[in-house]
């Protein structure tokens, strides 16, 4: 028997176990990724372990809804996340009974970044099973007094 070569998970870019729990739900999924300026989230549907980007959106489109160009450092924070996941729920023109998330490498925090997105979506209109435990308080989320005319330019 080949041995797999597992690159990946050594250098930490992939949690194979999770990857084929993922793959074998047959659900598209709600991929969010961190970088230092951004969020990154894709709707990803998979078949035969090939992925199809279906949707994408970066946080730094916020800017062309309204975010503030002096606030553009702030890409990443809860209430950027909980946009983006608002974003990408109404730029996703296909309906999907269940969509489930792929955090990746990144670790399950209560109130975390990740869980933002998610509120966001859903609040968008995607269906994305989760706990009400586990998201951030709409204090940390609406920390800004611009959001509700950024959701509202979203479309």
């Amino acid at each position: 028997m080949k041995k797999l070569n597992k690159k990946r998970r050594i250098e930490s870019r992939t949690n194979y176990a999770k990857r084929l729990k993922l793959l074998k739900s047959n659900s598209p999924r709600l991929v969010v990724r961190k970088t230092n300026k951004y969020i990154i989230l894709q709707i990803v549907e998979s078949e035969n372990a090939q992925d199809k980007i279906v949707s994408s959106v970066n946080t730094k489109e916020l800017l062309n809804h309204g975010w503030p160009a002096d606030k553009s450092g702030s890409l990443k924070n809860l209430s950027a996340g909980y946009l983006g996941g608002f974003l990408i729920a109404k730029k996703t023109k296909e309906k999907f009974d269940r969509i489930i998330l792929d955090s990746g490498l990144i670790p399950n925090t209560k109130g975390s970044r990740i869980y933002a997105v998610v509120k966001g979506a859903v609040d968008g209109g995607l269906n994305i099973p989760y706990d009400n435990k586990i998201i951030p308080d709409e204090k940390m989320i609406n920390k800004y007094d611009f959001l509700d005319k950024i959701k509202k330019n979203i479309k």
